[in-house]
């Protein structure tokens, strides 16, 4: 087998694909969290905008979005629900949209921390403190080259 004919089955491998590996791990992370934050009746996209929301008390729209790497689309409907279930508030200055809390909103924080630590439990011990280390250092050394290109 030549060089390049390993180099090629190598990269449709879907164990040694990167891509195929990540989505994977995001999918099983994804069921994890669904249920992990049921019991906060939000999924765990709108219960992390909700958690930032009530950290800060006021937050703009934009920040938020670029804080959790979602697009201006994805954000304003996820606001929306939220905004629905007067969980925030939303109010227009100018062309910036000011999102702010609100008792019911603030209410559930507890429940969100909650939910947010028995996710971090079913996959603590799975690493050990160094091996989680160094997962986040080379995942945000790809997202940083990445998202540069």
């Amino acid at each position: 087998m030549s060089k390049n004919d390993a180099t090629q089955k190598q990269a449709c491998s879907l164990n040694g694909c990167l891509f195929f590996t990540t989505v994977k791990l995001s999918r099983v992370f994804g069921k994890i969290a669904e249920e992990a934050f049921s019991k906060t009746g939000l999924s765990p996209s709108h219960a992390l905008l909700l958690y930032l929301v009530n950290q800060k008390e006021e937050i703009l729209q934009k920040e938020l979005g670029e804080t959790l790497h979602l697009t201006p689309s994805t954000i304003t409907r996820l606001i929306e629900k939220l905004e629905r279930k007067t969980l925030v508030s939303k109010r227009c200055e100018g062309k910036s949209v000011i999102l702010s809390t609100t008792p019911q909103g603030i209410a559930l924080q507890k429940s969100i921390m909650e939910s947010w630590i028995s996710l971090h439990e079913q996959y603590q011990g799975i690493l050990t403190e160094e091996e989680t280390a160094q997962f986040l250092n080379l995942s945000k050394k790809l997202l940083g080259k990445l998202e540069n290109n």
